[in-house]
């Protein structure tokens, strides 16, 4: 489904699958991990195994390629969409706060991407 209105995102979005780990910020416990779908330097879309409400915070992993460490990044969820009926939902994440190594780490990578052709 396209969307039709004006483009509201900030960053160029790339297509990509990178691992991440995921839990809900209040809790110690109950961590997640799964890939994203695509990627920006504001956050990510991923699938997640449960619905999140909308400002539920979540702390984040995600690995990409160009870095042998996972980044931590608190994250803030937007939306999210159930795709298979009581499985899988799109999971869309902004990122509330990138320190400079790791934007540096995610704007190298989504370079890399958009030289590719990888742009959602």
């Amino acid at each position: 489904m396209a969307h039709a209105g004006p483009e509201r995102r900030k960053y160029p979005r790339i297509s990509g699958r990178f691992i991440v780990s995921y839990r809900i910020a209040e809790e110690e416990d109950g961590i997640d991990i799964s890939q994203t779908r695509n990627a920006s330097l504001g956050g990510i879309l991923m699938t997640t195994n449960k619905k999140f409400e909308p400002g539920v915070k979540l702390i984040l992993q995600i690995r990409f390629p160009f870095d042998p460490e996972p980044i931590t990044i608190t994250g803030k969820v937007i939306s999210s969409r159930e795709i298979t009926k009581d499985l899988i939902y799109d999971t869309a994440v902004e990122f509330l706060s990138v320190d400079e190594r790791h934007k540096k780490v995610i704007s190298d990578t989504i370079e890399y991407y958009l030289k590719r052709g990888n742009k959602v």
